[in-house]
């Protein structure tokens, strides 16, 4: 890491009290956040002392205090790099106030839904009651159960899209199936296109692969297709991931007009299209989006689904959406060191998509609600951010107006809240002025962590101002 990228990184650190402090804090925040990943190497004292125009002595000694804690590790003449301490997760800044709030934790972070019960129970008992007459077939299970897969296909077929189940493979979730066709279709160093921002994840699994993420941006509207278009032509990516559907963390929906440029782009540059629609059904207002794959030729569009966001994350249960040549290739791709689809988890998946359009019903209701609880919540206690109420999903995607975010997640942190940073949803660590923040708790909850999310704002404004250029002398 240069001096000037560790200099953009760090940002407007400095605060009242001695500058070592402050500038151990916005280490802290950066590598806690994952915008300084654990091992990356930072500049010498001497070399950011330069940088951000400060003593070399608060260097020096705020990597003394980062070291003392575990977040740098090295010596002089060796280099510094910086770690995380053993177990440790997150760094708690905690201001007093925190030992209000021991255990009465606000989870702001995670977009997940609860279990659908009495019904979830029911289909486990249904589950076991059928279990008896697979137990002498096949251990592994690497396509997905005929039946299942026959109910996923309807209904694609029941949204417009005609599908068959040989069409359909199963999948341990949707992030296993990104993996897959990463696996199969891209290799070492192949571009590949992504929005930005995105799914973490998503970016995560192109470079586990030795992949390069290939990040478009989108606008405060969504997708600029000419910009879409020009990426594929000039990159020629083999893959393309996108979120069209209630889009994560954005939220927004790519009109029709734009998926047919889209996918006429990428058909000619050749860039197999993948459509991550694991939000796609929870549309709370307007007409629900047609499915890509129907604006694009056959093959052309690979979808991938989960019944996470629409049932519950536990079942861990997802699939591929795609020709069955291709569906052949990625069940030969699973091999001996993936156990296959649980047998279990299938059956109470195939029994709950009886159930499928009363739970979806009653999902979009419910987040509807909350929505527009956060919406007022948020405009009540914090009017200086801003954001547009999406039309589905699970999230809000707030524009704090500055570079705050991670200094307002470590305060966030020490009132009991829990967020997640704008930063984690970029390519290269910036949006450091956005915040994600789901409407899945109930309105309670939600009006809680606004309410607490507000006094760390207001902690935060309370320590922006710069120390004189005595004290930056004196330090």
């Amino acid at each position: 890491m240069s001096a000037d990228q560790t200099g953009r990184l760090l940002g407007d650190w400095l605060e009242d009290g001695p500058a070592y402090l402050a500038l151990a804090k916005a280490f802290r925040a950066l590598i806690t956040d994952g915008r300084l990943p654990a091992g990356t190497r930072i500049p010498s004292e001497r070399v950011l002392a330069a940088q951000c125009r400060i003593g070399r002595n608060t260097v020096t000694a705020a990597y003394s205090l980062l070291r003392t804690e575990g977040y740098l590790e090295g010596h002089r003449g060796a280099g510094t790099f910086t770690a995380l301490p053993p177990g440790h997760q997150r760094v708690r800044t905690a201001p007093q106030d925190a030992r209000r709030f021991p255990e009465n934790r606000v989870d702001l972070a995670v977009a997940q839904v609860p279990a659908p019960e009495p019904l979830l129970a029911e289909a486990v008992r249904d589950a076991a009651c059928h279990v008896g007459k697979y137990t002498d077939g096949p251990v592994h299970d690497r396509v997905g159960l005929r039946e299942l897969r026959q109910a996923i296909a309807d209904r694609y077929t029941r949204r417009g899209l005609p599908t068959s189940a040989d069409e359909i493979m199963v999948t341990t979730g949707a992030y296993q199936g990104w993996g897959l066709l990463l696996r199969l279709m891209a290799q070492r160093f192949d571009p590949v296109l992504v929005d930005a921002p995105t799914y973490p994840d998503a970016v995560q699994a192109i470079r586990s692969i030795a992949g390069r993420p290939l990040p478009v941006g989108l606008g405060p509207e969504g997708w600029d297709p000419e910009l879409l278009v020009s990426a594929c032509r000039q990159a020629r990516p083999v893959l393309a991931y996108l979120m069209p559907d209630h889009h994560n963390p954005t939220g927004h929906v790519m009109p029709d007009e734009v998926r047919e440029a889209v996918a006429a782009g990428a058909r000619r540059s050749g860039t197999l299209l993948v459509v991550d629609e694991t939000l796609s059904e929870l549309t709370l207002e307007g007409p629900a989006p047609r499915p890509m794959a129907a604006f694009a030729s056959r093959g052309q569009v690979v979808t991938i689904g989960s019944l996470s966001k629409i049932f519950w994350s536990g079942l861990n249960l997802g699939w591929i959406r795609a020709t069955p040549s291709l569906i052949s290739r990625l069940v030969a791709l699973r091999g001996p060191g993936d156990a296959g689809n649980s047998v279990v988890n299938q059956l109470i998946a195939r029994r709950l998509f009886d159930d499928y359009d009363a739970v979806l019903r009653e999902r979009r209701l419910t987040l509807s609600a909350r929505r527009d609880h956060l919406v007022g919540a948020l405009r009540r206690h914090l009017p200086e951010w801003t954001f547009s109420p999406p039309r589905g999903g699970l999230c809000l995607w707030v524009d704090l107006g500055e570079r705050v975010s991670s200094r307002l997640a470590c305060a966030a942190e020490g009132l009991g809240v829990d967020i997640l940073t704008g930063s984690r949803f970029a390519v290269e660590g910036t949006l450091d002025n956005r915040l994600r923040l789901p409407f899945v708790q109930p309105p309670d909850v939600l009006s809680e962590g606004v309410e607490r999310l507000a006094a760390a704002y207001a902690a935060v404004h309370g320590h922006r101002s710069r120390p004189t250029a005595g004290a930056l002398l004196a330090a």
